[in-house]
């Protein structure tokens, strides 16, 4: 037997003459450690360990040959030797290249031919073993990457946890300082053909190591995210679950009022939360307790609803939100595949609502046309279909802009239909409002003048989240089309005339967006810096006369302005002839005064023209005309001075002098003013112009990115009420662009946001004893009255009361007679009368 040369080659043999003695016997740890401070001089002992090891083996493979069905019977310590001789070259490998080279072909060799015949300990020890040399860098991990597949689906769960994490351990190392793509594609090809073949158990292992690495971002490619995206495909219905659920996780994204709780953390990420000092300032100093208190909580809305904005625009940039579904190379040719499988597979109602939910995830995301959709949808459109809400998401986030409004126009009246009407449940109405909202925000045609005012009707309702559900319709509808709700339910909007975009229609940017903010900006600080060039100036008048193409200017400007100024002068001569003629007669003042009247009339008319014109002239003028009354008025009492000794016929002769030279100074500043301000309006278009080729730096955009911060922070402060100058009326709510909606998920609960839903026993008993908590046992009053701590009552008071003297020689007095009256029948008894007499 083979068994009979096993103890020349034993460990403890090597060990004992490696130390000089026969009879000192060391472990094998102890001279792994000599053989690692001098390698040369155990050379001999090293051999004779490599000879005991390979007649092991040779051994063990007999034993398994004869005995197909269990080696652990007479084998259990040639296999505990066999693990640790395994473990023991693999430590010392590094220091023996040549004489250990052919080591990890024998281990890989024992592992892929008698894995599921080794016993357990064993197993576990030369999987161990290779695992170090892998470490160690003395056998590559491509060529040991399909044994370590193979190994995690023979059974056993320590083996199969074993080189799962070693996989993943060892590919994350790979990739940390820098990433080796020619070794990863070679790792990636080895796992995608495991990932489609028929076997589901290699593919599951194949796919759960993929989404280990995905998820920690180690392979975060268009390769990865395309083969677990290809996985919804597999024959395996299991994987195919996997997968979708998978693709799911990465959309339930966590919830914003979450990360509000934090504030130290928000505001340290988020720097550029601007809020002017004032309003802090009073809301924590101005007021009483009361107004404080609602200052300070009206600033802290403000605050989350800025930082909210502020995630808002970081998902929009795509820095944050990431789904593999955004990598898909062919989304169309994905969309119609899964959608295929799902009208044709048999699964549970559960696996084709995650199905029916990625569909729809992709439709929204990639902007897809997937026509045949929607009216699959449309059969379980049922107020009492299980999870309703759900399926009504999954509708919402299928809308966009590029879908034909005729394709999904059925669906939209099928809910509608189903949901709202006065015969439904205040649950399913409240849902149906908040979904129809949702998808007119996404496809605003498909609602028509009729049915929103039906809708809005609801506003009435005494339910709180019907009502809340039709006053957010008429808040949507008053930013995106106003004119289809009753004047009384339009408010004041931002824009009147506001109209949605017809089917196909697009918007394309012609400069940076935010650019003209810098323009408003630039222009604030040069009326900050010179408050004085807004008015006019004698000295601007002249330098604009002598400025070059001026005059062309003021000429070429508009030939009604000149029809104006013709019209103006010619009524002033004939108003002051009129005035020349009637000095003598009080009545023809008073004419004169009703021709002036008309005459102010008149210019009046003409200013309103011009204004309509140019609306931006009318503060100007107003300004221009106070001053030129306060130098009337100067002038007035110039003239009362002078001419105390006058008479009164003289001083109206002035008036009408001043009249008539208050107009023809008005008509002067009038034609001026229109020439500045159409000089400025050319000088405006002309800078805009050579700006529009202008190269923006890196400051500019910093400042365009604090710009937007500032007026959105305008805005949320007007919105709740605290800013300054601004009308909280017309601020409505920032209508996301398409590209936002299709970034956004769709969560089923906020479309049944403030509705009250029915407790179960449970629950309400739960409710009852939190009720109960606080409360001390139960007690009767007596009870209670018995255990009383403090003094006496009044009724035992009055019993403790001194009586007064009469009635206290009373009382003795009564009690002396019933004692005498006690001792008189004490002595006799009473027996009855004697019958014999």
């Amino acid at each position: 037997m083979p068994r009979q040369h096993a103890p020349a080659f034993t460990p403890e043999a090597a060990s004992a003459s490696a130390t000089g003695g026969a009879g000192e016997r060391q472990s094998l740890p102890a001279l792994q450690a000599k053989m690692k401070r001098d390698p040369e001089g155990y050379e001999e002992e090293l051999r004779q360990l490599r000879r005991h090891f390979e007649s092991s083996v040779f051994l063990f493979r007999q034993q398994a040959a004869l005995a197909s069905t269990s080696s652990s019977g007479g084998g259990g310590e040639v296999a505990k030797e066999l693990g640790d001789l395994a473990l023991f070259f693999a430590h010392v490998a590094p220091f023996y290249p040549e004489d250990l080279a052919d080591l990890p072909d024998q281990i890989g060799g024992l592992l892929d031919t008698n894995a599921r015949a080794l016993p357990s300990g064993l197993r576990v020890h030369l999987v161990q073993a290779l695992i170090l040399l892998v470490n160690r860098k003395i056998v590559d991990l491509e060529d040991t990457m399909e044994l370590f597949m193979e190994l995690q689906v023979i059974g056993d769960r320590s083996v199969k946890k074993l080189a799962f994490s070693h996989i993943v351990h060892s590919i994350r190392r790979m990739n940390q300082t820098h990433k080796n793509e020619a070794r990863n594609r070679k790792l990636q090809n080895i796992l995608f053909t495991f990932l489609q073949g028929e076997e589901e158990s290699r593919a599951k292992r194949a796919f759960t190591i993929l989404c280990d690495l995905h998820r920690r971002r180690v392979w975060f490619d268009d390769r990865t995210a395309n083969a677990i995206c290809n996985a919804c495909f597999h024959g395996s219905s299991r994987i195919m679950i996997a997968a979708i659920s998978f693709l799911l996780g990465y959309e339930n994204v966590e919830q914003e009022d979450d990360s509000d709780a934090s504030s130290s953390e928000d505001e340290a990420q988020n720097p550029q939360i601007i809020l002017s000092k004032e309003d802090v300032y009073k809301a924590n100093h101005k007021g009483t307790a009361a107004t404080k208190k609602k200052k300070k909580a009206k600033l802290q809305r403000v605050i989350r609803s800025m930082k909210r904005q502020q995630r808002k625009s970081t998902e929009d940039s795509g820095s944050n939100y990431y789904s593999p579904l955004t990598y898909l190379k062919d989304p169309q040719g994905f969309a119609e595949k899964l959608f295929s499988r799902l009208q044709k597979c048999n699964e549970r109602f559960e696996v084709r609502m995650m199905m029916l939910k990625v569909i729809a995830r992709t439709i929204g995301l990639h902007h897809l046309v997937l026509l045949n959709f929607y009216p699959y949808l449309q059969r379980y459109v049922q107020p009492h279909q299980r999870d309703v809400t759900t399926l009504l998401a999954a509708a919402v986030q299928a809308c966009h802009d590029m879908v034909p409004p005729d394709a999904v126009e059925p669906l939209f009246k099928q809910i509608v239909n189903q949901f709202v009407h006065d015969r439904s449940r205040p649950e399913a109405i409240a849902v149906g409002l908040n979904v129809v909202r949702e998808i007119c925000m996404r496809i605003p045609l498909l609602m028509n003048e009729d049915l929103l005012q039906d809708l809005v009707l609801y506003k009435k309702s005494h339910e709180k989240a019907v009502s809340i559900a039709a006053r957010s319709l008429i808040t949507l509808f008053r930013e995106i089309c106003p004119s289809l709700l009753v004047k009384k339910d339009r408010g004041r909007p931002v824009d009147p005339k506001a109209r949605p975009k017809a089917f196909g229609e697009a918007t394309v940017a012609t400069d940076v967006p935010g650019a003209e903010l810098l323009d408003e900006d630039f222009s604030s600080e040069g009326e900050g810096s010179d408050d004085e060039s807004d008015a006019f100036d004698s000295n601007d008048e002249k330098e604009l006369q002598s400025a070059p193409g001026t005059k062309q200017d003021l000429d070429g400007s508009s030939e009604a302005n000149k029809l104006d100024i013709d019209e103006v002068t010619k009524e002033e001569d004939q108003l002051s002839g009129d005035e020349d003629d009637t000095e003598e007669l009080d009545e023809d003042q008073d004419n004169s005064d009703n021709d002036s009247e008309e005459n102010d009339d008149e210019l009046d008319c003409d200013s309103d023209m011009d204004e309509e014109n140019d609306v931006s002239e009318s503060d100007d003028d107003e300004e221009l005309i106070e001053k030129l009354d306060d130098s009337d008025e100067g002038s007035d009492q110039d003239d009362d001075s002078d001419q105390d000794d006058k008479s009164k016929n003289s001083s109206r002769k002035a008036n009408k002098r001043k009249l008539s030279e208050y107009i023809g100074q008005l008509n002067a500043a009038d034609a001026s003013l229109r020439a500045l301000k159409k000089l400025a309006g050319a000088k405006k278009a002309e800078a805009s112009c050579d700006e529009a080729g202008k190269i923006l730096s890196d400051e500019d955009f910093k400042r365009i990115k604090e710009l937007k911060a500032k007026k959105e922070a305008k805005l949320a402060l007007a919105q709740h009420g605290l800013g300054k100058g601004h009308d909280t009326k017309s601020v409505t709510f920032k209508m996301p662009s398409s590209d936002q909606l299709s970034l956004k998920r769709v969560d089923p609960s906020k479309l049944e946001a403030h509705i009250k839903r029915k407790l179960t026993k449970e629950e309400r008993l739960e409710m009852v004893k939190a009720g109960r908590e606080d409360r001390g046992k139960y007690q009767a009053r007596t009870a209670v009255k018995q255990k009383k701590t403090g003094g006496l009552s009044n009724r035992q008071k009055q019993h403790k009361k001194k009586m007064p003297l009469a009635a206290s020689r009373a009382k003795a007095a009564r009690s002396r007679q019933e004692k005498k009256k006690l001792q008189k029948r004490s002595g006799k008894q009473f027996r009855g009368r004697k019958a014999w007499k």
